[in-house]
């Protein structure tokens, strides 16, 4: 039987979390009195950690067959790793506390979608309504805590974040181990997979797409509040993409039915170029922003339950860990520290405008190289989910 409401309880807090830390973080690291390279550089580290750590968690699991058990104990070191926050507003120990946390932190995300599709086995089409619930955590999450920090003080952020934490603990006692194994569709090997094209394709094009955000995770809610909206403002920005988001994974297994995914991924690059010159170019306007937030729809909700789904397809069986954590690693790891780093280093010199400008370069290059990378019509890779 499906755990359902135990893995999307699971969601619920670990997507609570980034609500919490993403958006709100950075503001706490600003009253600091750090750099933006500063910044950029702390925040960077959750994207290191997820190109070092996810293969790591992933070989473990797959080779000890307990990845829920990994999953439980990376809750809570995770949270030891945060609780450093609490004793020091030095760099070197942020710094420190950050890399701790960020390691084993990202051992939960390619975990539980793995043992979330193991439960699903042929199902797999139900995981949007799982997902969604991690939506629903982050937009409470960014809400609640916008409107709790125009009344509190920011270092309020630590212990509002570090109950989240604990609530990933405690779900994580209640996910259990998948009873059968995921369903085996191929024989081939992880080197094998790795040749194909379109593999190469989509996880080259998911490197600069997750780097094509790298300026909106890391400035965006300081960018919003420098140009004089709230905090509770920008935590119902933060919500209306969320919601968006929740609106695509409510309608993907309909749109999978219609749409390849090669197109539905094509359609949400496309998005994303046009998203981040509106953000850069157009923050002087609420309904431009609106409208660019809408579009985290098309450039996250859409994007990923694709490219999941297309890894999920290609890395089946014993290889289902290892495929999620490669996509992690090259996606939310290597192209989020790229777009993360850089947007650093540009803020203060070209400027917010040119640095998400940068953004809808990055999407224009995972947009070409998914395009002629993945050929439509070539057996195997018009897949629906």
């Amino acid at each position: 039987m499906l755990p359902y409401w135990r893995l999307s309880a699971y969601y619920f807090f670990y997507f609570g979390f980034v609500g919490a830390f993403s958006p709100y973080f950075t503001l706490y690291l600003q009253s600091l009195r750090f750099s933006a390279t500063d910044i950029a550089i702390l925040m960077s580290l959750m994207q290191v950690m997820r190109i070092l750590a996810p293969n790591l968690w992933s070989w473990l699991a797959e080779h000890l067959g307990v990845p829920v058990s990994i999953l439980r104990f990376s809750a809570v070191a995770s949270l030891a790793g945060f609780s450093v926050f609490f004793f020091t507003t030095e760099f070197t120990g942020i710094f420190a506390g950050m890399a701790l946390m960020a390691f084993f932190w990202s051992a939960a995300l390619p975990l539980i979608e793995s043992v979330t599709f193991r439960h699903l086995g042929r199902d797999s089409h139900r995981y949007g309504n799982i997902r969604l619930w991690g939506s629903v955590g982050f937009v409470v999450a960014v809400l609640g805590m916008g409107h709790a920090l125009d009344h509190l003080p920011i270092a309020s952020v630590l212990w509002m974040t570090a109950l989240i934490l604990a609530g990933i603990m405690l779900c994580a006692l209640g996910v259990p181990e998948a009873t059968h194994a995921a369903v085996q569709r191929n024989g081939a090997s992880l080197r094998e997979t790795l040749r194909r094209p379109e593999v190469r394709a989509l996880l080259g094009a998911c490197f600069f797409m997750s780097a094509a955000h790298g300026a909106l995770y890391v400035f965006y809610s300081i960018y919003l509040v420098d140009n004089g909206y709230g905090k509770a403002l920008v935590g119902w920005m933060w919500t209306l993409g969320v919601l968006a988001e929740i609106a695509v994974f409510l309608f993907m297994p309909r749109l999978a039915k219609r749409f390849t995914l090669r197109a539905i991924l094509l359609f949400a690059f496309a998005a994303a170029i046009l998203r981040f010159v509106l953000i850069g170019w157009g923050v002087g306007s609420l309904p431009v922003l609106v409208f660019a937030q809408l579009l985290h729809g098309a450039t996250f909700g859409a994007y990923h339950a694709a490219a999941i789904a297309a890894v999920n397809l290609w890395f089946p069986g014993r290889l289902q860990a290892r495929g999620q954590a490669l996509y992690g690693s090259l996606s939310f790891g290597a192209g989020g520290m790229v777009g993360g780093l850089l947007s650093g280093f540009t803020w203060d010199t070209i400027g917010p405008a040119w640095t998400y400008t940068l953004g809808s370069a990055f999407a224009l290059a995972g947009f070409v190289w998914l395009l002629r990378g993945w050929r439509q019509g070539v057996p195997g890779t018009e897949v629906h989910e």
